[in-house]
């Protein structure tokens, strides 16, 4: 799965005979153990592995769940209910996975904004990054379908508003309109149909998480600096040095995962969800999960209906064309001053998203949207192309260990990689 030299050595007779036949061990080892990594690697780092470790706690509690619902419009709501009060610790299954998928993006979300602050999209991990783009794609899809399952009020009308959403698109819209519902209106086909994607998305999420895992190990990790790795003591082995962190920042997420569980198990759901879906009666607004408001926002701010479906899904699709849209040759935008701030005026941008697409459609709020809207393409496809042509970036340090020890230091003898183990990241970028 690496890129650089397997270091492993059985000693064993029976690790020997093993690793001659699968050497299944010494690439665990190569790639988790002694794999290189820039020795500058900041927290913000941890989040790969934090991602790793929710998408691991959905889809156990998942299918846990899964063992006691019944995908039926007439028993799906009760079949929650008996999961809550009757299951042996069923209300903990059901918290940890509701609010497991309001942890995973808001992980995915410091993912993202890092690998656009840091320019880790850039050459040679365009791949690397597409992949990411693509599971971000399937765990919306994936949330998506979950938070219809429970067939509250909100629920069943977000299904009902997505599928006429999407009968829209010319040509195959009403076609996979069709598809879905498996008749002519939202009902027990649909939940069916949605329950059983529901179950299969994660495991498609998990096969392509192993590609991005592969691909990261053959070009390497970027770093805050954007630099190289250039010799021996920019890097340090994985484990321990990165496995450490890893673990510590886990820890204090899982805690912070724990307060929702455990304190607010309800606040990031809607209180119309703990209604029975009724077809004959609609919310007052119908809203998805939060996670969701921003292209929510996006959708609503165009007043024609096909408008409104092509920039919400162009507004996740341009994310995989940042390697081509951004011109600067500098991947940090800590050495880009006048690109850092526009970075964080699209930070904040996307946050105004996600507040006005929990407000009604109407007056100043679609205003507000269609100006946001306007800025959240045009930090692409304008201000990425044009600010890297005539921007000059400040001045970057010479190596990965100057930005840690400063210019003209140097480390104690051993406490650096060797440079053979870094010689594969460091060729490629």
């Amino acid at each position: 799965m690496s890129g650089h030299a397997n270091t492993y050595v059985p000693k064993s007779r029976l690790a020997k005979w093993f690793e001659s036949r699968l050497p299944l061990v010494g690439l665990m080892h190569s790639s988790f153990v002694s794999f290189p990594v820039p020795r500058n690697l900041n927290y913000f780092w941890t989040f790969g592995a934090i991602l790793i470790m929710m998408l691991g706690l959905q889809i156990v509690t998942g299918v846990w769940l899964a063992m006691h619902y019944d995908p039926s419009a007439d028993k799906a709501f009760n079949s929650v209910e008996h999961i809550m009060r009757d299951v042996n610790y069923g209300w903990l299954l059901r918290y940890a996975h509701a609010n497991g998928a309001s942890m995973f993006f808001v992980a995915v979300y410091i993912h993202i904004f890092r690998n656009l602050y840091y320019g880790s999209y850039k050459a040679p991990r365009e791949v690397l990054y597409i992949l990411g783009v693509i599971i971000y794609l399937l765990m919306m899809a994936t949330a998506f379908l979950g938070y219809t399952l429970p067939w509250g009020q909100m629920s069943y009308w977000g299904a009902t508003v997505i599928t006429n959403i999407l009968a829209a698109i010319p040509v195959v819209g009403d076609t996979i309109q069709s598809l879905l519902w498996g008749g002519y209106s939202v009902g027990s086909p649909t939940l069916n149909r949605f329950f059983s994607l529901h179950y299969l998305l994660p495991f498609m999420i998990a096969g392509v998480v192993v590609l991005h895992v592969w691909a990261l190990h053959v070009v390497g990790q970027n770093n805050p600096t954007g630099i190289p790795i250039k010799s021996g003591k920019d890097a340090v082995a994985f484990t321990p040095y990165a496995t450490v962190k890893d673990v510590f920042a886990a820890v204090v997420f899982m805690l912070f995962f724990a307060y929702w569980i455990f304190y607010q198990p309800g606040y990031l759901g809607h209180a119309d969800n703990y209604i029975p879906a009724n077809p004959a009666v609609t919310p007052a607004h119908i809203v998805p999960e939060w996670y969701f408001l921003p292209f929510y926002a996006i959708l609503r701010a165009v007043p024609d209906k096909l408008g409104g479906v092509i920039l919400m899904f162009g507004a996740v699709l341009i994310l995989a064309f940042a390697p081509w849209l951004d011109t600067s040759r500098v991947r940090s935008s800590n050495y880009r001053p006048i690109y850092r701030q526009f970075f964080w005026l699209f930070v904040i941008v996307c946050v105004v998203l996600g507040w006005l697409g929990a407000k009604p459609p109407e007056g100043g709020y679609v205003i507000a949207s269609q100006i946001c809207t306007f800025y959240y393409f045009a930090h692409f496809l304008i201000v990425m192309p044009l600010v890297g042509l005539f921007e000059t970036p400040t001045a970057l340090p010479g190596s990965i260990l100057e930005s840690v020890t400063g210019p003209g230091k140097q480390i104690e003898s051993g406490s650096g990689m060797p440079v053979g183990a870094a010689a594969a990241p460091s060729s490629k970028g």
